[in-house]
């Protein structure tokens, strides 16, 4: 018979974790046994899910943070040495789409915003959890990106970019890990119901779209202590894992 909390006992940091891909994967830690701290920016999103979580008998700590606020990683990433002195799983899915736009006209302040969410803060949350997830016994750290990192197509070369170095750099942080117990990978979620792909694709129909809530499971699988899998994407779409 399978457990129905194998995550108990565990801990496991999801970002943006207010809304879409992010709350429901929260939840769906949560229901695993998980205690989950959840960051965003949104307070009335993060307590939203607080109270889905506990109303399922869950359990969660909410962080309310900007992950363009570098230090506020680093203070999150003491704060959960003082309390637990590990980390279990990490869930890094907040993101910034940038702007839908040619590369030429793209505005330097603009390509920045994007690639400090998408890659500098993603950078430093490996920089600060690194050690928390190798003080587990089986720490599973999961980056949300997207096929557009590969099929760059037109208009979409900034958040493309910012995609694809995320990617790279989580490949070489895979190997750089091959001697502890901690296993990174990537995931792609495809075209999902979700206030990011409502701005990309404002024309689309809503209802052809995968809710959060179904893509979450798939996701959460990648946390799980037996999944040894590494340096690999899942492309949720298609079901198919390949090398990063």
């Amino acid at each position: 018979m399978s457990d129905p909390k194998p995550l108990s006992g565990k801990v496991v940091l999801v970002t943006g974790a207010s809304r879409g891909i992010g709350y429901f994967a929260a939840r769906e830690a949560a229901a695993r046994g998980a205690h989950v701290i959840a960051v965003a920016r949104t307070v009335g999103g993060l307590e939203d899910l607080d109270d889905e979580i506990r109303k399922a008998g869950g359990e969660a700590t909410l962080v309310p943070l900007d992950l363009r606020d570098f230090d506020g990683i680093d203070r999150l990433g003491r704060a959960i040495f003082e309390r637990w002195g590990h980390l279990d799983g990490m869930i890094a899915n907040a993101a910034a789409l940038g702007l839908l736009t040619p590369v030429a006209h793209l505005a330097p302040k603009e390509f920045d915003k994007a690639f400090s969410l998408n890659v500098t803060a993603n950078y430093r949350l490996i920089r600060s959890m690194d050690l928390l997830l190798r003080q587990s016994a089986a720490g599973r750290a999961v980056f949300v990106s997207s096929s557009a990192s590969h099929s760059a197509p037109a208009f979409w070369g900034h958040y493309a970019a910012t995609k694809a170095a995320l990617e790279a750099l989580v490949k070489s942080y895979a190997v750089e890990l091959k001697q502890s117990n901690v296993v990174a990978n990537v995931f792609w979620p495809g075209a999902v119901r979700t206030a990011m792909r409502a701005l990309a694709m404002p024309g689309e129909d809503p209802e052809t779209l995968t809710l959060p809530s179904a893509v979450a499971p798939a996701l959460v699988d990648m946390i799980m202590p037996a999944y040894a899998e590494t340096r690999m994407v899942y492309d949720f779409p298609r079901k198919t894992l390949q090398p990063l």
